[in-house]
């Protein structure tokens, strides 16, 4: 059988049950050794008769005493089953010569011995526990044998010390399978407390981490809880004692008039500046409870969900699209050019023609951004000089599309500057760019001056800025720059700049949009240094 203690001591709850047991334990030995000194000591003794030897119950009460206390103030550390152990032994000694002195009180002595056997029994496994009780009746027919073998004789009936031994017997059985089941009774309800904490902890940690705000409010208004999202859509809470009313007047409002009709309102609103709409909604705690949860749906997650469903079913729909569309394109665009070359059309119906040609060019511009979006190819980065780069960028820019009056320039160090990055994406990523600053980054009746910029950060990331002396851009543009068919021209597609993002973000790159307080746009693409790369 295993070692109970030994068992129980692996466990913090367990070793102070124990450590509690025994310390009962000797406390009642204490009160049992005050007792026999009372008896031995006081004139309550002639209660029990003349003692047969009065120097020894003397003697034996008092180092009684002695050992009980030292035993009490000793055991509250170390080994638990070896003070066990001690204690009983020292129990059965002394109730065995006390009785072989008190004889009157050996019935009393024997039935508090009775305790001691069965608490050592409740503390020591079931073999320890029997062995106690044995050496304790052992003990008992010892002194009985002793005294009949004396010229006094036995002075106690047979029957009695049968009893007593019997009983030492039954009670040590007893009480060990008493505290088998009270530990593991202890032991599992350790166990349900520490996985119900568990469980609280968990769920205190996934409503904290949503990204759905969670407030709850009881009947006078006051905001009893709040999750980490519901304070930053709310713009902080502040301490102490909070009203709805005060946080959220508005949110208050809705929550007032759901009480009454229980109609919520389906509008979004936007409870603090510069943060983006929630959409509330309320439900009851408990059906008659007046404490309501409020949920705070942040509007731009649906919205960018829905425009992911709407990119995939795209990118799936585009590559049957553009082969069916491509083919008339390229052929209304060579019958129009065809067109151009007879002398025999006028030149108002040329004007026609140029507006055929131009936007059969958009419509191809547009299938082109729609395939890219669908074929979403993998990054293959190499060591990419990001000076050598951005000149011959505006070389080969500058031959494909006549710049005319506009200005298209490099600004860089002489030493390499080098990144880890596709070459192949990040030339189309940049064309990308450019072409923005020359439609967009001009003033009113001015050519446009763009130029390159390749600096490293602070921190030693290759950096590569695009950058334009135009009119700027609003905050509220610019807020929403990336986000796929967002555009302010009636010619644009909206897909440029979020294409941009997704093949920077597939070379472990940013793109990101830096305000310009001398005026103009600047578009900032960094990257990871040469050796730093590691594959998504």
């Amino acid at each position: 059988m295993h070692d109970q203690i030994t068992r129980r001591d692996n466990y913090p709850h367990g070793r102070a049950a124990i450590r509690r047991e025994l310390y009962y334990f000797t406390l009642y030995r204490i009160l049992e050794a005050a007792l026999l000194c009372l008896v031995v000591f006081s004139p309550i003794g002639i209660l029990i008769g003349e003692p047969y030897a009065p120097a020894l119950g003397r003697i034996v009460t008092l180092l009684y005493l002695v050992a009980a206390i030292t035993i009490f103030f000793t055991g509250r550390s170390g080994h638990m089953r070896p003070q066990v152990l001690v204690g009983v032994l020292l129990d059965v000694s002394v109730a065995t010569l006390a009785i072989h002195a008190l004889p009157g009180a050996a019935s009393g002595i024997s039935m508090m011995l009775l305790f001691n056997v069965g608490a050592a029994a409740l503390l020591l496994p079931l073999r320890l526990g029997l062995g106690a009780a044995t050496l304790a009746a052992l003990a008992l027919i010892g002194e009985y044998l002793l005294r009949a073998l004396s010229a006094n004789g036995a002075g106690r009936p047979l029957a009695e010390l049968l009893m007593f031994t019997v009983s030492y017997l039954a009670i040590a059985t007893l009480t060990n399978l008493l505290g088998r089941q009270m530990r593991a009774s202890e032991a599992l309800a350790a166990r349900r407390g520490s996985q119900a904490d568990n469980l609280a902890e968990i769920n205190e940690l996934i409503i904290r981490r949503m990204r759905t705000g969670v407030l709850l409010v009881d009947g006078d208004g006051e905001v009893k809880l709040a999750n980490e999202a519901s304070m930053l859509q709310l713009g902080g809470i502040g301490e102490g004692r909070r009203t709805l009313a005060q946080v959220a007047p508005e949110l208050a409002k809705r929550l007032q008039r759901w009480r009454i009709d229980g109609a919520s309102d389906v509008i979004p609103l936007r409870l603090a500046p510069d943060l983006p709409e929630v959409l509330p909604r309320f439900a009851r705690l408990l059906a008659d409870d007046a404490q309501v949860l409020v949920f705070l749906d942040d509007t731009s997650l649906v919205s960018r969900r829905a425009e992911s469903l709407t990119l995939a079913t795209l990118g799936r729909f585009s590559a049957s699209l553009a082969h069916e569309i491509r083919n008339p394109l390229a052929a209304i665009s060579y019958a129009t050019q065809l067109m151009e070359e007879s002398p025999d059309i006028p030149e108002a119906d040329r004007r026609l023609l140029a507006i055929i040609y131009q936007q059969t060019h958009r419509m191809n511009g547009i299938v082109e951004n729609v395939l890219s979006l669908a074929r979403r190819e993998r990054a293959q980065p190499e060591n990419v000089d990001l000076v050598e780069f951005a000149r011959h960028f505006v070389d080969d820019y500058r031959n494909i599309h006549p710049l005319e009056n506009d200005q298209l320039d490099v600004i860089s160090t002489n030493r390499p500057i080098t990144a880890m990055v596709d070459r192949r994406q990040l030339q189309q990523a940049v064309t990308v760019l450019v072409h923005n600053a020359l439609v967009y980054g001009r003033m009113p009746g001015e050519p446009a001056r763009i130029s390159l910029r390749v600096h490293a950060s602070d921190a030693g990331a290759p950096m590569l800025d695009v950058a334009d002396r135009g009119p700027g851009m609003p905050e509220t543009v610019a807020n929403q720059l990336f986000r796929p068919f967002f555009t302010t021209s009636e010619y644009g597609t909206g897909l440029g700049l979020y294409i941009a993002r997704e093949l920077c973000n597939a070379n472990q790159a940013t793109l990101e949009h830096v305000p310009v307080p001398g005026g103009g746009c600047c578009f900032r693409i960094k990257m990871i240094g040469a050796g730093a790369f590691a594959s998504a």
